[in-house]
């Protein structure tokens, strides 16, 4: 996927964290995607997902409804964070 026309992003709540943050981005052309990248390595690469699964993902996080963990690298992309036990 190209995404030399992306236009990155970083959370308002990013701050002065010593860098520690990502960037998103939306505006994908013909794509129904996001594509995710550290900030401290912009010409690194990109995390590509559908924009329903990062919209779960933000709103799951919102609602403080995620343990967050190692992710497996087997482990399918739908499956790389998982509710918190007793959350739905």
């Amino acid at each position: 996927m190209d995404l030399s026309h992306a236009l990155w992003r970083k959370s308002s709540r990013s701050g002065d964290n010593g860098g520690h943050c990502v960037e998103v981005a939306s505006n994908l052309a013909g794509e129904d995607a996001i594509a995710v990248r550290d900030s401290k390595n912009p010409d690194g690469p990109a995390l590509v997902v559908a924009s329903g699964e990062w919209s779960t993902f933000v709103n799951t996080l919102k609602a403080g409804r995620v343990v967050l963990g190692p992710i497996m690298a087997a482990a399918p992309a739908t499956t790389a964070f998982r509710r918190a036990p007793g959350r739905t």
